[in-house]
């Protein structure tokens, strides 16, 4: 049975047509998830795709969290029986549900960042990072102006303690991320949130690699496999 991905579209999403056709090279069924939905439709994983969803308005993501679709999908992520990614403003999405630690700040250049970036795979182990090798460098894309990884220096060494940091930038730090985090997990490995867009690094005609879709393949493989996803 084909795996069934659902893409959520909040007001203001710009990337879930990515997100889709990345699921979709994948190998998966993409499902598309209204932020109004009442149910997320007996879907096997969730994205929670890029954008300036409700417009950015009070702090990304600040909004996103109370859309009627996150009453079912945050105690069902925060069990650690459905696999989440949220990409760039999902990761944001994903810090202000409180389903990831620490939170995204204006880049410290006070500029948006639009570039190609390298990053390095840390953690291997998660639902969305299993098809990748630790250590392994990718190059997918960075775009946003709020992309600053912050949290306090607890909550850091904990990440850091407990192989939670998931992806880091290689070289100059784009943003100001604290410690270089691109993006990190839950304590289950379900949930993956990382600023970077794996989902515009998945054709070789339109990205600057095919290294993105790992993250895709990864959660098929888990699904496929039966493994349970929480630990």
């Amino acid at each position: 049975m084909t795996a069934r991905v659902g893409v959520v579209t909040f007001p203001g999403s710009l990337d879930d047509k990515d997100a889709a056709r990345a699921v979709a090279l994948a190998g998966a069924e993409p499902v598309a998830l209204w932020h109004a939905d009442a149910d997320l439709k007996g879907v096997d994983a969730v994205v929670l795709p890029g954008g300036f969803s409700y417009g950015d308005y009070l702090r990304c993501g600040a909004i996103a969290r109370f859309a009627p679709l996150m009453s079912e999908l945050v105690p069902a992520a925060r069990s650690g029986a459905l696999p989440v990614l949220g990409i760039c403003n999902g990761f944001q999405i994903l810090c202000e549900s409180h389903l990831l630690p620490g939170a995204l700040t204006r880049n410290s250049s006070l500029r948006f960042v639009n570039r190609d970036q390298v990053l390095r795979v840390e953690n291997t182990s998660t639902a969305w990072t299993n098809a990748y090798t630790e250590g392994q460098e990718i190059l997918v894309v960075l775009k946003s102006g709020e992309g600053s990884y912050v949290a306090d220096e607890a909550t850091l060494d904990e990440l850091e303690s407990t192989g939670r940091v998931v992806v880091r930038y290689v070289g100059e730090d784009p943003n100001g991320s604290r410690r270089g985090i691109a993006g990190i997990t839950n304590e289950h490995g379900n949930v993956v949130g990382l600023m970077p867009h794996p989902e515009h690094a998945v054709e070789a005609l339109t990205g600057p690699s095919t290294e993105g879709l790992g993250f895709f393949t990864s959660i098929l493989a888990r699904l496929a496999a039966g493994t349970p996803v929480r630990a």
